[in-house]
């Protein structure tokens, strides 16, 4: 396996070579979540057979180190004692994507909006296809909470981890049943 060059600051501290990239899998009650950081920082949460999940030779070395509080966070959340996060992230994309993700990061836990009503909230009423296309590009899905995300019928259209992981999500923010379906994988 080729590893990322480390610069070793301390014979306890690694610092990442800029660029450099880290992850680690952790579980969940929605199946093994991969975390990536970019410079020591999360820049993507994926799901088993994900859509637009890169190759994992992409991810970077194996390294639990950067995710100590993500990881900390996700459990809460899982556990029903975090309702958002707190975490810096590296999201990579065109402005619009970052926009419309931004946009995502407002919207309540337990809540859900259309579509049609996250491109008006961005001021482009007619975009709602793009607001879609960019929503499933959401690098850090369950943080940046696409999955708040349906359609203008209330149905649940899209979500590159899976209409039933999506579901499931939802449910259990409701306070339903979602979580306490066996983990698919």
């Amino acid at each position: 396996m080729n590893r990322t060059p480390m610069t070793r600051t301390s014979t306890t501290t690694r610092t990442p070579v800029p660029g450099a990239r880290q992850h680690t899998v952790v579980d969940s009650p929605y199946g093994p979540l991969t975390l990536v950081a970019t410079d020591g920082v999360l820049s993507a949460l994926y799901m088993t057979d994900q859509r637009h999940r890169p190759p994992e030779e992409t991810f970077g070395v194996p390294d639990p180190e950067p995710f100590g509080e993500t990881v900390r966070q996700l459990g809460e959340y899982f556990d029903g004692g975090r309702t958002s996060f707190d975490l810096p992230l590296s999201l990579a994309g065109t402005p619009f994507q970052r926009s419309v993700w931004a946009e995502l990061l407002k919207i309540p836990y337990g809540e859900t909006r259309t579509y049609g009503e996250l491109a008006e909230e961005l001021g482009k009423p007619g975009a709602s296809r793009a607001v879609g296309l960019a929503n499933g590009k959401n690098p850090v899905g369950i943080i940046v909470p696409c999955h708040r995300v349906i359609g203008a019928s209330g149905s649940l259209t899209g979500y590159g981890g899976g209409l039933d992981r999506k579901q499931r999500l939802l449910a259990f923010e409701r306070g339903g049943a979602g979580d306490e379906t066996p983990a698919l994988f």
